[in-house]
């Protein structure tokens, strides 16, 4: 079965910093809870977003150096692997700008 895009974002920060698989697991669902979204449905645009607005504050305030290049990395980790548009459900997907507007009223 296929990484989810929290599992591999995690993952992925887990092996770019020096954070355990815990910390980085946290870390994730803490920008995403921030964000309003979870890590069970979120997809990848949305997660772009959270890489983009959200996580390298995380990062910051845990100590990691080079926060925006570790977002930019896995941002480009999770564009080779999951395409923005391939997990885009016209039905049931936010849209990034509704991410942006619901962090904006925080």
């Amino acid at each position: 079965m296929a990484q989810s895009i929290f599992e591999q974002t995690a993952a992925g920060l887990e092996a770019t910093t020096s954070l355990e698989r815990l910390e980085a697991r946290g870390t994730v669902r803490l920008a995403l809870k921030r964000a309003g979204l979870d890590a069970a449905s979120v997809n990848t645009a949305q997660m772009f977003v959270v890489l983009d607005q959200v996580l390298p504050a995380e990062l910051i305030a845990r100590g990691v150096d080079g926060p925006e290049r570790v977002c930019r990395e896995l941002r480009a980790s999770l564009a080779a692997a999951q395409p923005p548009d391939a997990d885009l459900d016209a039905d049931d997907a936010e849209s990034p700008e509704a991410v942006f507007r619901r962090l904006a009223r925080r």
